[in-house]
C-alpha cells in the first residue's frame, strides 16, 4: 500500500505541474508546445514505469499464492483476474 501512495503522489505532482508550466508560458508559444511535449512524455513514462512495478509485484505474489496453495488453478483463474490492471498500452511499451 505504501508503494502505491508513493505511486499517485509522484503522478499527481507531475499532473499538477502542468499548471506551472500552462501559466508562465502564452497559448501557441513553441517553447509552450515543446515544455507540454516533454511533460505529456514524462507523465507517459512514468505510468509505463509503474505499470511494469505492478506487474512485477503481481507476479512474485502469484509465485508465493502458488507455492502456498496446493492448487495453482485458484490462483491463475480466481486471484489473478481481479490484480491485473487493464489493458492499454503507451507509446514505448513493449
Amino acid at each position: 500500500a505504501l508503494l502505491l501512495e508513493e505511486w499517485k503522489n509522484d503522478l499527481k505532482g507531475e499532473v499538477d505541474s502542468i499548471n506551472q508550466i500552462l501559466s508562465t508560458t502564452a497559448a501557441g508559444d513553441a517553447v509552450r508546445n515543446l515544455d507540454v511535449g516533454e511533460w505529456i512524455a514524462s507523465v507517459i513514462y512514468k505510468i509505463v514505469h509503474y505499470k511494469a512495478q505492478h506487474r512485477s509485484l503481481l507476479n512474485e505474489a502469484a509465485s508465493s499464492l502458488q507455492h502456498a496453495l496446493p492448487n495453482d488453478d485458484i490462483v491463475f483463474n480466481n486471484v489473478l483476474p481481479f490484480l491485473e490492471l487493464p489493458s492499454c498500452t503507451f507509446e514505448g511499451e513493449d
